[in-house]
């Protein structure tokens, strides 16, 4: 019904730039809180930042400053931009969106995810 396909990661030297994006697809009423979540080897899977359908935002105390999360609500799509990027920040990156596809209520739907690497 909802698919979430995500691009934009890659190897990138520490101190680089990427910019993630993901777009929902199929059959969308609406998207409430759209968020990016990454899982290191031997991790758990973490938040990285959400936001809201009004465009409120939160970040884990890792990124602040260095991750920007926005959203195209004309495009379903979400993304994103991370600067001074860190060794610790490789990882599986995943696109997360709370859907729905009747107006009544909402269900969490993942992208696949895009791995990212930065090299010291």
């Amino acid at each position: 019904q909802v698919q979430l396909a995500e691009s934009g990661g890659g190897l990138v030297q520490a101190g680089g730039s990427l910019r993630l994006s993901c777009a929902a697809s199929g059959s969308i009423f609406s998207i409430n809180v759209m968020a990016w979540y990454r899982q290191a080897p031997g991790k758990q899977r973490e938040l990285v930042a959400t936001i809201g359908s009004g465009g409120s935002t939160n970040y884990a105390d890792s990124v602040k400053g260095r991750f920007t999360i926005s959203r195209d609500n004309a495009k379903n799509s979400v993304y994103l931009q991370m600067s001074s990027l860190k060794p610790e920040d490789t990882a599986v990156y995943y696109c997360n969106a709370f859907v729905s596809v009747t107006g009544r209520s909402f269900e969490a739907y993942w992208g696949q995810g895009t791995q990212v690497t930065v090299s010291s």
